[in-house]
């Protein structure tokens, strides 16, 4: 088992070379809009996990990932032969949901913030339901122990 240290450079690595294959090497019109976001790798260094994005709709996630699958193996040849090591890992592409959970909760925290301000609204013209200070005082008390007796 490898150390973290030794996956973790192994990763930026395969990173930046199937970044740079897939800009210059693999000439697919499908592939023209995939961006790299992550790359993790297994501790026995045998399994690389790709994560992508794609700009647009999914129809283009879909052909984007038809393509990533057909060049799978000569983004894998790419990455042995840059790497230099004896066992090439195999590598799986991932959709990286990141930018579709960034703008839900972008679009959940819009609403969060218009509902703060419409209770800001109601606040600044709320009446009290009863008195405005409900609370018996000490000098009240003994006041009205006095009336009584």
């Amino acid at each position: 088992m490898a150390d973290k240290a030794r996956a973790l450079k192994l990763a930026g690595t395969i990173k930046k070379i199937v970044a740079r294959a897939l800009q210059t090497e693999i000439k697919d019109p499908r592939l023209e809009f995939v961006t790299i976001t992550d790359v993790r790798v297994t501790g026995d260094l045998q399994q690389a996990s790709v994560f992508y994005t794609v700009l647009g709709d999914d129809a283009a996630r879909e052909d984007a990932a038809k393509g990533l699958a057909k060049a799978k193996g000569r983004l894998r040849s790419l990455v042995g032969s840059g790497l230099g090591i004896r066992l090439t890992p195999t590598l799986e592409f991932h959709l990286d949901a990141v930018p579709e959970t960034a703008a839900s909760l972008d679009r959940a925290l819009h609403e969060a913030h218009v509902r703060d301000e419409e209770l800001r609204r109601l606040r600044e013209t709320a009446d009290y339901a009863g008195e405005a200070d409900p609370y018996r005082r000490p000098a009240e008390d003994a006041d009205q122990d006095e009336d009584e007796s």
